[in-house]
């Protein structure tokens, strides 16, 4: 009666190893899946999650092909934040007098498109065009470009 007991042990600890060892295969493609890859879209281009919290934000790949690409992003933050998307610029994006946040005006006929401040927990979509190059994608809200607040997509 002894050794049956230790081999229904024995198949209790493989049976929950087995099962751990299966959630952890499915947690890791979720994450695969989440992180670094892109969507194609409904109208044929590529979509790319983009989340803002304060002072950061990230996406879900760093390079795209050339053309359409949606953004869609979600304010994770708890302030309003916006998005702006413009081409890098040798020196960086112009500075207003005010030292906090980039001149829009200087960079607006370059920029490929923005969003309006959305509130803390917002998704909205972003379709832009976008040649080849790298773009700094930024909210310009006061203090938070300069706080880090910007991230780069490089374009091929």
């Amino acid at each position: 009666m002894g050794e049956r007991a230790d081999e229904d042990v024995m198949a209790a600890i493989l049976a929950r190893r087995s099962a751990a060892l299966g959630l952890l295969a499915l947690v890791s493609a979720a994450l695969l899946v989440g992180c670094g890859h892109s969507a194609p879209a409904a109208s044929g281009g590529t979509v790319i999650g983009v989340t803002e919290h304060d002072f950061h934000i990230a996406t879900s790949i760093s390079y795209v092909s050339a053309g359409t690409v949606t953004l869609r992003i979600h304010n994770n933050g708890p302030d309003q934040h916006e998005l702006i998307v413009a081409p890098v610029r040798s020196g960086g994006l112009p500075i207003r007098p005010d030292g906090f946040t980039v001149n829009e005006d200087a960079i607006q006929n370059s920029e490929p498109g923005s969003i309006n401040p959305q509130q803390s927990g917002g998704t909205t979509e972003l379709s832009v065009h976008l040649g080849p190059g790298r773009y700094v994608l930024f909210c310009n809200m006061e203090g938070h470009y300069m706080s880090g607040m910007h991230t780069v997509l490089v374009v091929g």
